[in-house]
């Protein structure tokens, strides 16, 4: 496997990657699809704050049904955006992140179901010219000029507002499925504890409800090298020189900890960046490993925004402090699925999820993805999964 395909898989994770590795085997025939974008003249946020001329993007796979009844929608991962499946081209290098198990005939069918996938409030990728969203980069129509940290603090509940507000402008009253990895997931605990007579169906995959304080206080170290770069200048820095130096290393921090002691060492070992230049001899001589996180971090940065980062976090920390008993509310049938060699998600806090969810009376099933890239497992090995996600989404 040569460097730069793993570089881009170390940054692929629950925060940060996206793009890069589609999750599985190549179909007979891609499925091209096309990004739309959702307008809303202005929404109100939890807090109580009115955003206006709200924007999102969005895509969809599979035919809606006469009675608008066989609907799923996915949710996307803190680096992710709605390219959950398929190509926007036939040249494209990779499909959407979870292609291996969406598309026509695969575990999530799209002969079946109307698979529906949006960019988030805040997404993280505002340098992607196919992602559409709204957050601090946005200019706000009241001073022409970005909003900065003058943006709104938005919440999951608020990624769930304008989501079920989508939904509704396709007349669909009622989703077959909600189904999300890692922060995905979160979103869609969020969606069946918020509105459990909308939800038919729940697959949480690689996200526990509540990771508690350990948790919020990894998100603060993710989002640390950002706050020191004074480039960052408290969020003031458009049109001027972003914060890139501070944010390339809050992407390399998610990166490593996204993925496994595994993946490295049976990636890299302890192999030189550059043949015969010894890490022993001069302090700037580096191993391949760092080489790797610094590329695929350093690419990463170039479509990212320090600030949508940082809202990013805050929106994940206030989720992980406001669960608990809010999961009892969720009625829907649920499959929660896990890498045991998660590192952002452990297993114990995955299965104490199920347990409360079980505990309010919902049935839930739970299984393990296996492979070497710890958390990214639940984005890049989910194809072994295919007749258990099959099974669940057409009982």
């Amino acid at each position: 496997m040569r460097l730069g395909r793993i570089a881009r898989a170390a940054t692929l994770a629950l925060a940060l990657v996206g793009a890069g590795l589609g999750g599985g085997g190549a179909a007979a025939e891609d499925l091209i699809v096309q990004k739309k974008t959702f307008e809303m003249p202005s929404f109100t946020t939890q807090g109580g704050r009115t955003i206006k001329n709200v924007k999102i993007g969005w895509e969809s796979y599979g035919a809606l049904n006469a009675d608008r009844s066989n609907a799923i929608l996915v949710t996307h991962f803190f680096s992710g955006t709605s390219h959950a499946a398929g190509k926007y081209a036939p040249g494209d290098k990779t499909p959407g992140y979870w292609d291996a198990i969406i598309g026509p005939g695969k575990a999530i069918d799209t002969n079946k179901f109307f698979v529906i996938a949006s960019d988030t409030l805040v997404n993280l990728n505002t340098g992607d010219p196919k992602v559409v969203t709204t957050g601090p980069a946005s200019i706000d129509p009241d001073t022409g000029k970005p909003y900065g940290l003058n943006f709104p603090v938005v919440s999951f509940r608020d990624f769930v507002e304008v989501q079920k507000a989508l939904v509704e402008s396709l007349g669909i009253s009622k989703l077959h499925a909600v189904a999300g990895a890692s922060m995905g997931a979160l979103q869609a605990y969020e969606w069946a504890a918020d509105y459990p007579d909308k939800v038919g169906r729940l697959m949480a995959v690689i996200g526990a409800a509540d990771s508690g304080a350990w948790g919020i206080a990894w998100l603060d170290v993710w989002a640390s090298p950002i706050r020191v770069d004074p480039k960052w200048n408290n969020g003031d820095y458009y049109g001027k020189e972003p914060p890139t130096e501070g944010l390339k290393q809050a992407l390399k921090v998610v990166s490593l900890h996204a993925n496994h002691w595994l993946w490295a060492e049976k990636t890299f070992g302890r192999a030189w960046a550059e043949e015969g230049k010894d890490p022993a001899a001069a302090i700037g001589n580096r191993y391949k490993i760092e080489q790797g996180l610094e590329q695929s971090a350093t690419a990463r940065a170039a479509v990212s925004d320090a600030n949508h980062f940082l809202y990013l976090v805050k929106a994940n920390q206030l989720f992980m402090a406001a669960q608990g008993e809010r999961l009892k509310a969720i009625k829907a049938p649920t499959l929660i699925l896990y890498s045991p060699t998660d590192q952002v998600f452990d297993q114990s806090f995955v299965k104490a999820t199920a347990d409360i969810i079980r505990s309010g009376g919902a049935p839930v099933e739970t299984g393990e993805i296996g492979g070497n890239f710890g958390h990214l497992n639940g984005v890049v090995a989910m194809a072994p999964l295919s007749d258990k996600v099959r099974g669940f989404m057409e009982k």
